[in-house]
């Protein structure tokens, strides 16, 4: 009997007690959540309450209980229970993924990579933690997905590869201005297509497109850091290095290689067999396969005598200034 009054002394008030009780129960709701983010609200307030404990154990029932309802009501306001019943923990892996996916058995979804409505998951892929996979995405068999990958409105081929960090299929760079002079956004509703044995490197950007569809051909390697515009079409087993941009409506032919750092402005067309030195920037059409460079770029025989006239009259006029 002692004990059990010591227990009650060390309760308060009621107060306490009812926020314990709702404390307990909120949280058990929140378990049966499948929603990532959800439940990362809930280790993440847990861990912050842990936090002010130390500081200020005064407010931390209460910032738990503003918390756990703030994840519920927001639970609710995105349709409710229904549409959380509509994803589920995928077996191979513990990623979660909607009951409309259509993922081979053998593909292995990270815990924290989400498969959303519609999309199609081919054999033995591979998604890693934090990748999103945006509805009616469709990825190919034996295709690796990196960590925190973004992927929309696109379809990657077979035996790809996705480093961390790449954002596929989301909108181009289009604006015009109308009749009252306000900046307006072009409409891009089409896809990026990604062909069979493609690489892209870490945080490269493939947009969608909106007159065609955005395509990089079988084959082709893609460096980090690469900005590809909307409608751009790449041929197949090209190499584009390092912080490459390319501009919306470009069309590439098949094996070019593009040096780090080389800039094509929009609308250009490129030859196929053509290699751009780094540092190169396009300004117009390349009709005749061969190896080119400078600003704007012109046949790389040309542009080393350019380089090399440079530097002699550079020389000269260094010499005359001395005399």
């Amino acid at each position: 009997m002692a004990f059990r009054l010591k227990r009650l002394a060390s309760i308060h008030t009621l107060s306490s007690v009812s926020r314990i009780v709702f404390s307990i129960t909120q949280t058990r709701k929140i378990e049966n959540l499948s929603a990532p983010r959800l439940v990362s609200a809930i280790i993440s307030s847990n861990w912050f309450s842990t936090g002010q404990r130390a500081s200020n154990h005064s407010s931390t029932e209460q910032g738990t209980k503003v918390h756990l309802e703030c994840a519920l009501n927001s639970r609710l306001e995105n349709g409710g229970e229904d549409d959380q019943q509509d994803y589920g923990r995928w077996g191979n892996g513990g990623g979660t993924f909607h009951k409309s996916a259509l993922i081979d058995p053998s593909a292995f979804v990270e815990v924290g990579a989400v498969v959303h409505s519609e999309c199609a998951v081919g054999a033995e892929c591979h998604i890693g933690s934090g990748a999103v996979i945006g509805p009616t995405v469709t990825i190919g068999q034996a295709t690796k997905i990196g960590y925190n990958v973004a992927l929309a409105n696109c379809i990657v081929g077979d035996f790809c590869a996705i480093h961390s960090g790449v954002c596929i299929g989301q909108d181009g760079f289009g604006f015009y201005v109308d009749e009252q002079g306000n900046m307006v956004k072009k409409p891009q509703t089409l896809k990026a297509r990604i062909e069979n044995h493609v690489e892209i490197g870490a945080n490269t950007c493939i947009d969608r497109g909106s007159w065609r569809d955005t395509v990089v051909g079988e084959h082709t390697k893609i460096d980090n850091l690469v900005q590809i515009g909307h409608n751009v079409v790449i041929g197949r087993s090209c190499l584009i290095c390092g912080q490459v941009g390319v501009a919306g409506s470009v069309t590439i032919g098949d094996y070019v290689t593009l040096g780090g750092r080389v800039g094509i402005r929009d609308h250009v067309n490129i030859a196929s067999k053509v290699r751009l030195a780094a540092n190169s920037c396009i300004t117009k059409d390349i009709s005749v396969p061969g190896d080119y460079g400078g600003f704007p770029a012109i046949p790389i025989r040309d542009w080393r005598r350019q380089i090399a006239k440079h530097r002699q009259i550079l020389k000269s006029t260094t010499t005359i200034s001395v005399a």
